[in-house]
């Protein structure tokens, strides 16, 4: 039986929660035999949309309009798949399910926890995001009785990891760096993407050397204002490096999928960076990944997922080893201009890296570029096979459809995402 389904996200958004709710909805197509797919747009925060000649942007207007008249007719839901996080969960169909990038951080909120009461089922995106859900809790109290009682999520919480886009082209960029070695960071700069530690950390270790950094970054929007903005924080932190050889290059704009995976396979650039506190998933780290550019980030969150392949040690056991290189860091709690009332909690904690260790992951790179491409040529073998649309989509809509128990195709979705 056909199930009307709507899912409620920053469809039309230029955001990490645009592209998640872009995944539900290539997933659900690729099994549209069983699903009738209604998709309702929110705003997510200041980001804006896709462009109007992205790929998928024709078919999303369309679903709105043709979801907006459904609404506007009475029409019911069977199930909702809300792509948000937990503090924006309601119960809109006999069926709901959330679907978040959960948390960077160690914990979750009390709001989360009571939110996702209102769920079926949730569904994260990494094992870090079901950590903070499945080990979060709060002493709460029965305000007719006074017993205390341990007040924590209690709803089944399911990971699938993104799939990989390795269909898409590769486009020929007009850059023309003018230093051979370049690292790349894309992030959005604000307090979690800790980009000024991947900045000052490379202005620290290259200050007299021609080594670059590509900083593809914004902080909310890809235009004139937002470039400004990322223009006088950058003067700002280089008035102190006015003397250097390093170069940094500003990257703003729109660009799209294949200009971006032009960007990672450009001669050029030689590796990409991550000082972030914390990753719901990651997704330009993977997407550099599984286009064989190495990684330098730190050993925690949501990038753990799939910076990790099987390889034979020198018994020639084959073990689940990392293909990146690694920044060291601590874990202490989040800054207070990060907290986020019912969102990112004063008494979490996230990834803190060490500068020193910055200074000396981006050197190995660049001193042993052979042995660190060789690694990344090894885990992008591994994405290209594992993390398939294929697989990963079917493993989506298996944690969709056992909900409906009416339903018996589920079991075969299921054993497709198991054999995958």
């Amino acid at each position: 039986m056909v199930k009307r389904i709507l899912v409620r996200g920053p469809a039309l958004s230029a955001s990490g929660y645009g592209e998640q709710t872009r995944f539900a909805l290539r997933a659900l197509k690729a099994h549209e035999e069983h699903f009738d797919i209604f998709v309702q747009n929110i705003k997510w925060g200041n980001t804006g949309w896709i462009s109007a000649n992205h790929p998928e942007r024709e078919d999303l207007d369309k679903l709105l309009g043709k979801t907006q008249a459904y609404i506007a007719q009475g029409g019911q839901f069977d199930i909702s798949l809300q792509v948000t996080i937990p503090n924006e969960f309601e119960k809109l169909a006999p069926v709901n399910i959330g679907y978040t990038a959960g948390i960077e951080t160690t914990k979750i909120a009390p709001q989360w926890v009571d939110k996702s009461r209102l769920m079926d089922k949730i569904i994260v995106v990494s094992n870090h995001a079901k950590y903070g859900f499945d080990n979060t809790v709060y002493n709460a109290k029965n305000q007719q009785t006074g017993e205390e009682f341990p007040f924590r999520n209690e709803t089944p919480v399911e990971v699938v990891n993104y799939c990989h886009r390795a269909e898409t082209a590769v486009a020929e960029l007009d850059l023309d760096f003018e230093t051979d070695f370049n690292f790349l960071t894309v992030a959005q700069w604000g307090a979690r993407k800790n980009l000024e530690a991947t900045i000052l950390g490379f202005l620290e270790e290259f200050r007299n050397e021609e080594v670059g950094l590509v900083l593809k970054i914004s902080t909310a929007r890809n235009n004139i204002h937002d470039r400004r903005v990322c223009e006088n924080r950058l003067k700002s932190i280089l008035a102190n490096y006015e003397d250097r050889k390093c170069k940094i290059y500003l990257l703003h704009g729109n660009m799209t999928e294949s200009e971006m995976f032009g960007l990672y396979n450009h001669p050029k650039v030689k590796a990409i960076v991550s000082t972030s506190h914390g990753e719901g998933f990651g997704l330009p780290l993977f997407e550099a990944a599984y286009n064989g550019l190495p990684v330098v980030a730190p050993n925690w969150s949501g990038q753990t997922d799939f910076l990790y392949a099987p390889k034979k040690d020198k018994k020639g056991k084959v073990k689940n080893r990392s293909h990146f290189t690694k920044i060291d860091y601590d874990i202490r709690p989040v800054q207070q201009q990060a907290v986020w009332d019912g969102v990112i909690q004063a008494d979490s904690k996230w990834c803190f890296v060490k500068p020193n260790s910055v200074r000396s992951a981006l050197r190995e790179v660049y001193k042993n570029h052979g042995p660190a491409l060789a690694a990344a040529k090894r885990l992008k073998k591994h994405l290209l096979s594992e993390f398939t649309p294929e697989a990963k989509y079917a493993e989506f809509v298996s944690n969709v459809s056992p909900l409906l128990q009416e339903d018996e195709w589920y079991q075969k979705i299921g054993e497709i995402s198991e054999e995958a």
